[in-house]
């Protein structure tokens, strides 16, 4: 029988996709056992956006979050997701806080962390590498999967070479958007498997509507792990059931090692969560849809309803076909970036902006212009004719890995957050979202601290 493993999400991806990573630890709680039980191959618990989200709207400290569930998660690996150079947030870091943050998360619980790179550039990957390797962790290097002229299973192959390269311990295709298709997935698992002798995981999500074909086909090629949701927090923007893909793999001869009794009490405690969530107005059910002007476009889900929030708030939802149909020629302009966090955002902003300014470019983003001068990385395609002069104009292109030009961090953070931060993880909490890590720590530490000051009139008798 042929084994294939199951990556569980509902502590981040799942509950991300669907309810913007608004879950607690303490929902978590009463089924990490269960979890631990159930057979998966890993928890995919930590990393991504619920960093962010645990300051700035749970008031959670994060790495007492991941301390937590690796006390109650005695025998299944933790798993994170990590941006590569910039971390958990949207901008590159000095190599010694990718350091530090990546030693303390493994110390903290992590077992596997995923890291990838928004333009696959592997000079972005490779501090971050290097330190969970000799921090004890197993790094699992993703490729950002989409499609374009340049994205061939041939580019990607020979990208899954690059990251053997620079010690990646196994590969994921990071499949943000739900546009891998079945024959494409297969071909590509095949020709990554000859390719490196290194375990290959794949996630998807299920926004297109073909996700389980998908899966069925990676798994024939000889995928060796799979990304599912408990059903709670499945389908639409997140991943594909884990019940029911254990149920149809099983029945076709693959072997999971999932006790689906376990998987079903998991189910039945995130079930009155979802719940609590979609009474209070966060589950919107618009994220439970199929969307097929994913496969079409080329644009995930979630940078779909997006871009309608932000013409909505403008009034112009009118224009909503137009900037859909402008992001792939924008695209295209800056050499098919990858539309995955911070350039799905990135790429949607000056679509966006072409459209409603009447005029392409007039109006372009500091964030744009950075990209244009390389400070992202390299494009995967040599920018379109005209574009460079266009936007930042005769200026240099710098040609060296970003992060080389980002002095060390961490002395003058260690300083700034001193009143506040009682240990490294603070004081990496504060390097990763400073506002709102310090807000979180000053709470913390002084109970007076966003209490605001009242004007008080004295009156003094004389």
């Amino acid at each position: 029988m042929t084994k294939i493993r199951i990556t569980e999400t509902v502590l981040r991806d799942g509950q991300q996709s669907q309810i913007a990573t608004r879950m607690t630890t303490e929902e978590m709680l009463p089924v990490l056992e269960q979890l631990d039980q159930a057979g998966y191959y890993a928890l995919e618990m930590w990393g991504g956006a619920t960093f962010d989200s645990c300051l700035r709207y749970l008031n959670e400290d994060p790495w007492e979050r991941l301390r937590t569930i690796r006390k109650a998660v005695k025998n299944t690996k933790l798993q994170m997701l990590l941006r590569g150079q910039n971390l958990l947030g949207y901008r590159n870091y000095a190599d010694d806080v990718v350091t530090s943050f990546i030693q303390k998360s493994v110390e903290n619980g992590i077992d596997i962390i995923r890291i990838f790179d928004a333009l696959n550039d592997p000079r972005n990957l490779q501090t971050a590498v290097r330190a969970t390797k000799e921090a004890g962790g197993h790094a699992q290097v993703a490729i950002s999967y989409t499609t374009s002229p340049v994205h061939t299973v041939d580019y990607f192959v020979d990208l899954t070479k690059r990251y053997a390269d620079i010690g990646a311990d196994s590969i994921c295709i990071k499949d943000m958007a739900g546009v891998l298709t079945p024959q494409t997935g297969y071909d590509l698992v095949k020709r990554i498997k000859e390719a490196v002798d290194l375990p290959l995981e794949v996630h998807t999500h299920a926004t297109s509507g073909i996700s389980e074909m998908t899966y069925l086909k990676v798994a024939e090629a000889g995928a060796d792990i799979i990304d599912t949701a408990v059903s709670s927090f499945a389908g639409g923007t997140s991943q594909p059931a884990t019940e029911s893909m254990v149920v149809a793999l099983e029945e076709l001869g693959f072997d999971t090692g999932i006790d689906l009794k376990k998987v079903e009490e998991v189910a039945e405690h995130f079930n009155k969560v979802r719940g609590h969530y979609r009474s209070e107005g966060i589950l919107n059910p618009k994220v439970k849809d199929v969307e097929p002007k994913t496969l079409i476009y080329q644009v995930p889900g979630g940078m779909l309803s997006n871009l309608l929030s932000q013409l909505k708030d403008q009034g112009l939802e009118d224009k909503y076909d137009q900037v859909l149909a402008e992001v792939p020629r924008v695209r295209a302009d800056l050499g098919y970036p990858p539309l995955v966090t911070p350039l799905s955002q990135m790429v949607g902003t000056q679509s966006l902006m072409n459209v409603i300014s009447g005029e392409r470019y007039k109006v372009i983003p500091n964030e744009i212009k950075d990209y244009v001068r390389g400070l992202y990385g390299q494009s995967p395609a040599p920018l379109a004719e005209g574009i460079k002069e266009l936007i930042i104009g005769d200026e240099e292109v710098i040609t060296m890995r970003p992060a080389d030009l980002i002095e060390p961090q961490l002395p003058a953070l260690r300083v700034e957050i001193s009143d506040y931060a009682k240990s490294e993880e603070d004081v990496l909490s504060y390097a990763s979202f400073p506002q709102q890590a310090r807000d979180f720590l000053g709470r913390r530490e002084d109970p007076f601290y966003d209490i605001p000051v009242q004007n008080v009139t004295v009156s003094i008798d004389i």
